[in-house]
Parts: C-alpha cells; sequence; structure tokens
C-alpha cells in the first residue's frame, strides 16, 4: 500500500463513494482526486463538488461528457443493433468504457498511481471498468474496495459516516428508493429490493421515465428520423446533435409508455440477475434503424450483420469496448453504413413502435421488379424453376439414396 500516493476515483458524491474517499485516505494514506461524469444520468453533478471539498479533496474533475457518450459509443452501438440475450439494450453496459478512459487520462494527468470506483464484487461493472483501464493503460494499479473492505451493507456504510464525520445527504434520513438505480442519457436501471424475487411486478411509482402504457396518451405521436451513414441526424427535419437526439427521443418516447423491460440477465460474473431498465430513446433508435437498413442493406450484409451482433453485444456486456476484436468487427459495422441514409417515420402509441415509412435515395427497393402487377419484362419468373431445382439437388439425391428426410 505504502507505493500508492495518488488515486483517482469514479465519485458520484452518493453514499458509497464518499465513503470511499475517506476509505481510500486513511487505508492508503493517500490523496484522493474525484472524477465525476455528467453523461446524462438527469442530476445535478456540480453539488459532488461540495462534497468532495468537504472531504478534503483538493483536485475534483466534474465534466459534461454528454455529446461524446452518444457520439463515440451510443451512436457506434446502435449501428449494429445490438441487443444482449434478445432484450437488453445494454444502457449501463455502454457507459463505462467512457468512464473508464478518462479515469486513467486523468491518472496520467495528475500523476496518479492508481484508479478506484464503487462497484460491488459481483457485478458486471468492476469487469468493465477495470478491463478498460488494464487496456488504455497496462500499467495503471486498481483498488476496489468493495473487494477489500468488511463494509457489507447500508448500514455498515451509515456508521462508517457516523464513525468519521463524513457529510453525506443520506444521513439525514431522505426517503431513498429501495433499489439500486444506474442512469445515463440511454437509460435508467433498477436492480436490488424487491426486484430479487423473479416473480414480484414491479410497483408503477418505481418507473421514472416513461407513463405507463395504460396511462399513454389515446392518439399516437408521429415522427420522422432523418439518417446519414446509419446515425440519426434530425428529428422532423431539425437537424440535432447525437446527445439531442437521444434526449428529445427520452421525452417522446417517454410520453409514449415506450421503453420499459423487466429480464433476468446472465452476468459475466456467473450469476443470474434480474433488473428492470428503461430506455426510451434507444428502444425507437432500434427499430428505426433496421427500417432504414431494411431498405438500403445489401441482403447478404445485413444477414452477416445479424450473425455477428450477438458477439458484439456480448463483448460490450462483458467489458471488452477497448478490445481487438471488438474494434475489427465495429471497423466491419461502420462500413457497412455507408448506404444508409434516408428518413423513417414511426407511430408511437400507448408502448408501441411501429414503422409506418421509410424512404432513402440509396434504395435497393426496386418497385419495377417487386410489383405484383406488370413488370414488363424486368423479371423473368421463369427464372425461378431453375434457381429452385439447384437448391434442390442435394435434398433429390440424398432422398433418391434412401435417406429419411423427416
Amino acid at each position: 500500500m505504502s507505493d500508492i500516493n495518488k488515486v483517482v476515483l469514479a465519485y458520484s458524491g452518493g453514499l458509497d463513494t464518499s465513503v470511499i474517499v475517506r476509505w481510500l485516505q486513511e487505508t492508503y494514506d493517500c490523496e484522493v482526486v474525484t472524477f465525476t461524469a455528467d453523461i446524462g444520468q438527469g442530476e445535478e453533478v456540480e453539488p459532488a463538488r461540495a462534497k468532495a471539498e468537504a472531504l478534503g479533496v483538493k483536485e475534483i474533475f466534474i465534466e459534461d461528457l454528454c455529446e461524446e457518450y452518444v457520439r463515440d459509443f451510443v451512436y457506434p452501438m446502435f449501428r449494429a443493433n445490438t441487443l444482449y440475450e434478445g432484450e437488453y439494450l445494454l444502457g449501463t453496459s455502454i457507459a463505462r468504457p467512457l468512464i473508464a478512459k478518462r479515469l486513467v487520462e486523468i491518472a496520467a494527468e495528475t500523476g496518479a498511481d492508481a484508479i478506484s470506483h464503487g462497484a460491488t464484487g459481483k457485478g458486471n461493472d468492476q469487469v468493465r471498468f477495470e478491463l478498460g483501464a488494464y487496456a488504455l493503460a497496462p500499467g495503471i494499479q486498481v483498488i476496489s474496495p468493495w473487494r477489500e473492505w468488511d463494509l457489507g451493507s447500508r448500514e455498515s456504510l451509515m456508521a462508517y459516516c457516523e464513525q468519521h464525520d463524513i457529510p453525506v445527504d443520506f444521513a439525514s434520513g431522505k426517503k431513498k428508493s429501495p433499489y439500486s438505480m444506474d442512469a445515463n442519457l440511454l437509460h435508467i436501471s433498477y436492480e436490488g429490493g424487491n426486484l430479487e424475487d423473479p416473480w414480484w411486478e414491479p410497483e408503477e411509482d418505481m418507473w421514472r421515465w416513461s407513463v405507463s402504457p395504460e396511462a399513454a396518451p389515446d392518439s399516437p405521436t408521429y415522427i420522422e428520423l432523418d439518417y446519414r451513414a446509419g446515425d440519426i441526424v434530425g428529428i422532423d427535419g431539425a437537424a440535432l446533435s447525437p446527445a439531442q437526439v437521444l434526449a428529445k427521443l427520452n421525452e417522446i418516447g417517454g410520453a409514449n409508455g415506450i421503453g420499459r423491460a423487466d429480464l433476468v440477465e446472465n452476468r459475466y460474473v456467473g450469476m443470474k440477475s434480474r433488473g428492470c431498465y428503461e430506455t426510451p430513446g434507444g428502444t425507437i433508435m432500434l427499430k428505426a434503424h433496421r427500417a432504414i437498413e431494411s431498405l438500403t442493406l445489401d441482403r447478404e450484409v445485413a444477414h452477416l450483420k445479424d450473425e455477428l451482433m450477438p458477439r458484439y453485444a456480448k463483448l460490450i456486456y462483458n467489458g471488452y469496448w477497448w478490445s481487438p476484436e471488438r474494434k475489427i468487427l465495429q471497423a466491419a459495422i461502420d462500413a457497412s453504413q455507408a448506404p444508409v441514409n434516408g428518413t423513417v417515420r414511426l407511430k408511437l402509441y400507448k408502448g408501441n413502435v411501429e414503422v409506418v415509412g421509410r424512404k432513402s435515395e440509396d434504395s435497393l427497393f426496386d418497385e419495377s421488379i417487386a410489383t405484383f402487377e406488370d413488370d414488363a419484362g424486368a423479371y423473368d419468373q421463369a427464372d425461378a424453376e431453375g434457381f429452385i431445382k439447384l437448391n434442390a439437388l442435394r435434398l433429390r439425391i440424398a432422398a433418391g439414396k434412401g435417406r429419411s428426410q423427416k
């Protein structure tokens, strides 16, 4: 421990990380630098400065990373139509590589020996933070208090605050959500509490970003999304930055009851975990992106992307954003997006997202060939006979040899 002189801590200003500041100071006899990232969590981050100062922190970094987050992490992920285990839009997972990146950058800027985080030893985030840090700064040291200390509950953390005169808001007895929540511009997650029983139905007042589908407006909302190279660049004809796009879609989607998910996922550390998520903007983005790709992508390219996507999703979920294999997949995905341009029209109604129109100057849809009316010879239907017989050849040979196909 004596070789640790300065540590950069991912600091939220909440109970856990406030305890960690003092614990690092006392356990490692080191200076602590705090880093607080604004990635659209919907709460003011500036109050973290006063809390850090009250704990004796001299170097405090509070940064607005919303645009970088959506532009460099969320958008690339959505180009792949990414879903983990068919349901999870990876709202927590995709935020971690950015935080890991800034942690090691700030460590280099301030001459710190180590970084630290507040992720527990049971979760995925410890893996994501640390894999990212080691990939970007192989010599960095990582301190994970939850794997070292003997503070295993909220009560023990509160007792530590009292013993060490730590001024955290939670000590005042304010009402706190029974759930562990994590929010950023892509989603908000809920875990713990009653959700640890997979049979338990979440109460309506748990949800923060969306109305229930039953309470959504009785008339639909129509929106048009403009795409360039696979990314949304405007809504209803108005040009917007990536962060502005996602914020707007969250607002519209939440008002229409869109984006709720309740799932049991397989954590990288081996256990199953039940979580609930609100991802209104992301739900809209996924549906719309597949719609514009259906019009503009070559069939085999689209199918190859669908085959690669589960592997890509697992890499993000497990914390391998900065790995060479993710970068190779990203290069292929990004190359596929050059013709993904145009506009998608959507109908949002009581929790549902319907595609009701799509258009593109790069469309591969040829009406003269696809028509059920007279195609003026654009497609010779007689060609299908040879196509079918050639594809049936191996089946016919096997059947002729008596091999049962039943």
